[in-house]
């Protein structure tokens, strides 16, 4: 649904005024807009069943943020693990070179 629609809804709602389709139709007309008629009466069908106060009162409930996918992980497990085994070799190296010089 064009949010246009909706905020057209929510003027008369702030203005006090019924939410119809005939009050829908005057604002679209004062913008120089046609309105599409089946839309404005889906809208006005549509909140004759819904409390514009409660759910403006409503606090929308965000999304949290998704966990890092998995293949992020697993390459930083894999990072981790090529670090180890470097760090490992530097040290068998150094023990290497130890033996020869004793």
């Amino acid at each position: 649904m064009g949010m246009e629609y909706i905020y057209a809804a929510l003027t008369l709602y702030e203005l006090k005024q019924p939410i119809t389709e005939e009050n829908l139709e005057k604002i679209f007309e004062a913008l120089n807009v046609e309105p599409d008629k089946a839309m404005i009466k889906h809208l006005v069908e549509s909140l004759k069943e819904v409390n514009i106060e409660e759910a403006l009162k409503t606090p929308v409930q965000m999304a949290a943020p998704a966990a890092a996918p998995p293949a992020q992980a697993e390459e930083k497990k894999e990072e981790e693990e090529k670090k180890e085994e470097k760090k490992e070799e530097e040290e068998e190296a150094m023990a290497g070179l130890s033996a020869l010089f004793g």
